[in-house]
């Protein structure tokens, strides 16, 4: 349908790609990636026509349609939110009008005439066309749309502009899903949904009969929507086919041969300007070094372009809670009289990572709110334990800075003991480098705010975290690092992400936020789908049953304990390499835990031997009766989770 030839583009001085050659056929089904500034967003505006190239040519099939979804931006005013998504089908309602007035006409005519012969002739064609298009299905059409990118039926109605950019997006997307151009351009298409809705757009790609391009920062929805990647790398266009996972074993072959060509070139290199050296002014090998010089000059040297170095950032160790970090017990909340949540009942243990997943409006960001102090409770009671901090990033974070602090003397503010070169390590890894560091925080964006304040807090954590949409304005990239900083967090996380790769590789326990109720999955994001869907749970996970509105499972019953298999049960499921990843993590976790424990049991047994008082004596022995259940129930869930690996590896 379209195909580049040695397309090139520049911003500025910068070059972004040059010789490019991209054939791009009927069905494509790519994922477009690179790093920030790479180019992406640039090149998808050059395929849908918006942007020209400095270079070579673009050439489109006779015929091809092309829809294109830019991230942000869009504005849409004048009609009702239905009647804008009809908008689309403007050539099946104009033939609807003419069916109507068709069959007034033959109402109206004499059958025995050559002009009611035409008028019939004329509907029944029009009539086979216009239903073979399904004009008579375009209501049906539009509201599966709308209802799966989340809007309410009482929603349609509304005039488009009450609503908000992110819903405005969602709008502009159903169009285009509606509409069914031969090729879609998506650029970060799941930015402006929640959870739900980000499963109901990859099923809808799933079986789009066309073919999509799109960028996307979430690594899972490229996984199941895309089979080929193509990276802007070195300002060249690479192909990789397969889906995420697949392309960064590509890339990490590619890099490799990349290095030796780039190594044995340089060798060879090398031979030659020290024979042109040697003999460069001695007559009898003249011959010979003028043929070394020529071929040094016809060499095409190879580029290795700067690595992006790996940033690992671990959170300076919190000071411990409590074992019980906050109990919910009838919890209410209403709003004008309305309840949004009532009778919620739940416990959060030190150490749990809690996702709370539910629809938009549900109720996610009013009980993080609660859980942080910052929302009053209209019924029962939210207890907090012993020692608990709390650290509160919302969707709005940006709001609460010092607009006239510079980042840098900011950040190093809130994290004294860290050095600067990591401080800026850990800013540019978050899209902040060079003289961004120096800039004042009132004079940022949102986004960019939102990103600053992410980065402030993995600096100087609190015990007990709870973020509201942390990944959202993060480039695959820095979701690695806080995904990484978070999955060796000592403390508690309670998490709001329509990330499933996130969520998938940190989650220990989903809470669903539905109908003005909590209920409570141990496991991951993939867990809880699973027994939403009815799929009995073996392996790591656990049982196949959830909690609900119930006291929650202690962190050790989240991943129990694993028996051997019964006489005559089925071959064991093998794990994907998330659930797998998680399970080696938890394992390792449990491997440095345990002994711990032993020692810390050694330590207070010895104190108890010196008498100080009768308090402390009694408070030493509760200690130690609560360190021997922790040691025992990290123990046996140790050696069920062995015993999972061992059955994995037999597998």
């Amino acid at each position: 349908m379209l195909q580049l030839s040695a397309a090139g583009k520049h911003f500025g001085p910068r070059v972004l790609f040059e010789g490019a050659n991209w054939l791009i056929g009927p069905g494509e089904r790519t994922a477009l990636v690179g790093a920030n500034g790479a180019g992406k967003s640039t090149l998808l505006k050059v395929l849908a026509g918006m942007e020209s190239l400095d270079s070579g040519r673009l050439e489109r099939m006779r015929g091809a349609s092309i829809g294109y979804l830019p991230q942000d931006g869009l504005a849409l005013r004048g009609r009702s939110v239905f009647e804008e998504c009809l908008t689309v089908f403007q050539g099946l309602r104009g033939m609807e009008r003419e069916l109507e007035t068709l069959s007034g006409r033959l109402a109206e005519l004499d059958p025995e005439t050559e002009e009611y012969a035409a008028a019939a002739d004329r509907y029944s064609s029009l009539d086979a066309h216009f239903r073979s298009q399904g004009g008579y299905a375009l209501d049906a059409q539009v509201g599966a749309v709308l209802s799966g990118l989340g809007f309410r039926k009482e929603d349609w109605p509304r005039r488009t502009e009450e609503f908000s950019g992110g819903w405005q997006m969602r709008i502009a997307l159903a169009k285009l899903l509606l509409a069914k151009p031969s090729l879609l351009l998506l650029d970060e298409p799941t930015n402006h949904l929640d959870l739900e809705t980000r499963n109901w757009l990859e099923e809808y790609l799933r079986g789009y009969p066309n073919g999509y391009i799109l960028i996307s920062h979430d690594r899972y929805f490229l996984d199941v929507t895309v089979k080929k990647i193509v990276e802007i790398w070195n300002k060249s266009l690479h192909v990789y086919h397969g889906g995420y996972q697949r392309y960064l074993e590509q890339k990490e072959e590619r890099r490799t041969q990349l290095a030796a060509a780039y190594k044995n070139q340089r060798e060879h290199i090398e031979r030659l300007e020290a024979f042109i050296s040697r003999f460069r002014y001695q007559a009898t090998k003249a011959r010979q070094v003028q043929s070394r010089i020529k071929e040094l000059e016809k060499i095409e040297r190879i580029e290795i372009p700067p690595e992006e170095q790996a940033i690992h950032f671990s959170f300076p160790p919190p000071a411990p809670s409590g074992r019980m970090v906050v109990e919910a017990a009838g919890l209410g909340k209403n709003y004008g009289g309305m309840p949004v949540l009532s009778e919620v009942n739940f416990t959060i243990e030190r150490g749990d990572r809690v996702a709370l997943v539910g629809v938009n409006g549900a109720g996610k960001s009013t009980l993080i709110r609660m859980l942080a102090g910052l929302e009053p409770v209209s019924a029962g009671g939210l207890r907090t334990g012993h020692n608990v901090s709390v650290e509160h990033f919302a969707q709005d974070q940006y709001k609460v800075l010092d607009g006239e602090a510079r980042m840098l003397d900011d950040i190093s503010a809130a994290a004294p003991g860290v050095a600067t070169v990591e401080l800026r390590s850990l800013l540019g890894c978050f899209l902040f480098s060079g003289d961004d560091v120096f800039k004042r925080l009132g004079v940022l964006s949102g986004g960019e705010r939102n990103r600053y304040a992410l980065a402030r807090i993995l600096v100087s954590p609190a015990n007990f975290l709870l973020l509201d949409e942390p990944t959202n304005h993060l480039d695959l990239r820095a979701k690695d690092v806080l995904l990484g900083a978070l999955s060796a967090y000592a403390g508690t996380v309670v998490m709001v992400s329509h990330d499933r790769y996130f969520l998938d590789r940190l989650a220990t326990r989903i809470f669903e936020v539905e109908g003005g109720h909590v209920h409570v999955y141990p496991g991951n994001y993939e867990d809880y789908m699973r027994r939403k869907q009815g799929v009995p749970e073996t392996g790591p996970a656990g049982d196949s049953t959830g909690g609900l509105n119930g006291a929650a499972p202690s962190p050790a019953s989240t991943w129990p304990e694993h028996a051997p298999p019964a006489e005559g049960a089925a071959r064991v499921r093998r794990l994907n390499p998330i659930k797998r990843r998680q399970l080696e993590d938890r394992l390792a976790f449990l491997e440095e835990e345990i002994p711990r424990l032993e020692a810390e049991i050694a330590t207070t047994g010895q104190a108890m031997a010196v008498y100080i008082s009768a308090e402390e004596s009694q408070r030493l022995i509760a200690l130690l009766e609560d360190l021997h259940r922790r040691q025992g129930a990290f123990t046996a869930e140790w050696e069920g989770l062995a015993l999972e690996m061992e059955r994995q590896a037999a597998n």
